[in-house]
């Protein structure tokens, strides 16, 4: 007797096709619509949800968050140094970290208590700002 074998897709796979297909529609609807501010404004949200959703799924593997030396690469390939990850996942956590909508990286640190912060500069790469150059932050 053969059991059928069952094939799906994971929870983080869904999630990721999710986030990208969210990430087009917020850069190509408003493109047409004129509103490209706006539209980056969004994908920078998403991207930093996608993010937060991969460095809790990071948390929960090897029980920290990376410190800020390790930074966001250690979602990609296991890092090196203190914390070192017990449980590392070894198809890590994203394919690439991805780049703000203005091309620049995104900002991250790590508190050491279990606690991070991840933002982009905006438009004018600077701290501070309004509307299209206002930083965009996880909550």
């Amino acid at each position: 007797m053969n059991k059928a074998r069952q094939t799906g897709f994971t929870l983080i796979e869904i999630m990721v096709v999710v986030v990208i297909l969210g990430v087009l529609a917020a850069l190509v609807a408003p493109n047409i619509l004129g509103r490209t501010g706006d539209a980056r404004i969004t994908a920078a949200k998403a991207d930093i949800n996608s993010i937060g959703n991969a460095l809790a799924l990071y948390k929960l593997d090897n029980h920290s968050f990376p410190s800020t030396d390790q930074g966001l690469e250690a979602l990609v390939s296991k890092p090196a140094g203190y914390p070192e990850p017990a449980n590392y996942n070894p198809d890590g956590y994203l394919k690439a970290v991805p780049r703000d909508p203005w091309g620049n990286d995104y900002r991250y640190l790590s508190s050491g208590q279990g606690q991070y912060e991840l933002y982009s500069l905006g438009a004018d790469k600077r701290e501070g700002g309004e509307g299209e150059n206002a930083d965009i932050a996880s909550q």
